[in-house]
């Protein structure tokens, strides 16, 4: 008796109205959770991979999505789709559903012969950190990658060496099982050879049969000047090897830039926070402000306020878009550990500046905010 398949959205753990960004997450995090590569010899992890993976090539693509949604697991295993579709087809004639609906199922239903025996390579995702000066002139990393690769003791068919693969009688070396389901002649991957229309008669000790053994390998990463964090590099080839001579898949430099004790960065701009004491906010003057490139000397004005930004243009991040600017934000610092001469002075300073002279205040801000918490007060008591 032929066991029914768990609903693809049950496997994925979202509902049936999730969007593209849900069904992405959700397999991300259980295809990591059960990726053979972490659960080695664990069958039951192997088998929920399998489920997992198959529930994602259906719902993130909206046709076959689509095709599921209406005519559920039939649509994919059965072919029951007797009144779903017109049945516009000569009862004498067959035809193969691949080359009617290929454009729309894409290789669930085959096509291609050679498309389940070819198979690409994964991805890899690798996580660089950077300095704040490295994202901004650019460097060079090596990093070391951990990947699948051909197994060279067998040259990548899985066969020991010495031994020769034996065609597979259950599909005669095609790969493919055809079956007659009503009006259609459907095209299924061989389970025997698991479509490589080839059987391995004697594993290869090195790969236990996979044709892929794991590698170390070292990498030179060229990370551009101004990039940013959260940026991704693509290394086309640099994934892990193709299978029974499919493409290499890529690589993707994930890069991450670490927190600066100075500057922090939005867009190509610099900010940094400077601070400086109330006599030179008030009087004006000169202080050392830093950069990437060395200190430069940043003019204070005369009354310059707490918060207070200056732009030094040019003095951010270069791009091949533009240039940003340097922004040092104004930061007064209050005198701490003042000893007795010095607290004088300042008491005899807050009582000059409490007057107007010649119609000026010293301290416009705070009269003004007084001013306006008197209004507000009065307001309450009405």
């Amino acid at each position: 008796m032929r066991m029914s398949k768990r609903n693809y959205y049950e496997i994925l753990g979202i509902s049936n109205t999730a969007d593209d960004k849900e069904i992405k997450k959700a397999y991300k995090r259980l295809a990591m959770k059960y990726h053979p590569d972490r659960n080695k010899g664990n069958k039951r992890s192997e088998d929920r991979f399998k489920e997992v993976k198959e529930a994602y090539e259906i719902l993130s693509d909206p046709r076959k999505r689509s095709a599921y949604d209406q005519y559920g697991q039939s649509a994919f295993d059965q072919m029951n789709i007797n009144g779903g579709f017109n049945n516009d087809f000569s009862s004498s004639g067959t035809s193969d559903f691949g080359d009617i609906f290929g454009d729309v199922f894409g290789d669930i239903f085959g096509g291609n012969k050679r498309s389940f025996s070819r198979r690409r390579g994964s991805n890899l995702q690798y996580e660089i950190f950077l300095s704040l000066e490295e994202s901004v002139f650019g460097v060079v990393k090596e990093i070391k990658l951990p990947k699948l690769v051909i197994c060279h003791f067998c040259n990548g068919n899985g066969s020991k060496f010495g031994t020769h693969l034996s065609i597979c009688k259950n599909c005669n070396g095609s790969g493919q099982i055809q079956t007659r389901q009503g009006f259609f002649t459907v095209q299924q991957t061989c389970s025997n050879c698991s479509g490589r229309g080839k059987i391995i008669q004697e594993p290869c000790k090195k790969c236990h049969g996979d044709g892929q053994v794991q590698k170390d390998r070292i990498l030179s990463v060229k990370i551009p000047s101004g990039i940013s964090n959260g940026d991704q590099i693509r290394l086309n080839g640099e994934g892990e090897s193709g299978k029974n001579g499919g493409p290499n898949g890529d690589l993707y430099v994930r890069i991450n830039v670490r927190k600066h004790d100075i500057f922090w960065r939005e867009k190509n701009d610099l900010y940094c926070e400077v601070p400086i004491d109330f006599i030179t906010a008030s009087l004006g003057g000169k202080v050392g402000v830093p950069t990437l490139h060395g200190v430069i000397s940043l003019k204070i004005p005369p009354e310059t306020q707490n918060g207070k930004m200056f732009r030094v243009k040019g003095g951010g991040v270069r791009s091949s878009y533009y240039t940003g600017d340097l922004i040092c934000k104004i930061f007064i610092e209050t005198p701490v550990n003042l000893n007795d001469s010095q607290k004088k002075l300042l008491r005899q300073f807050k009582e000059t500046s409490d007057y107007k002279r010649d119609g000026k205040q010293n301290n416009p801000i705070s009269i003004k905010f007084l001013e306006k918490l008197k209004n507000f007060l009065k307001k309450m008591r009405n």
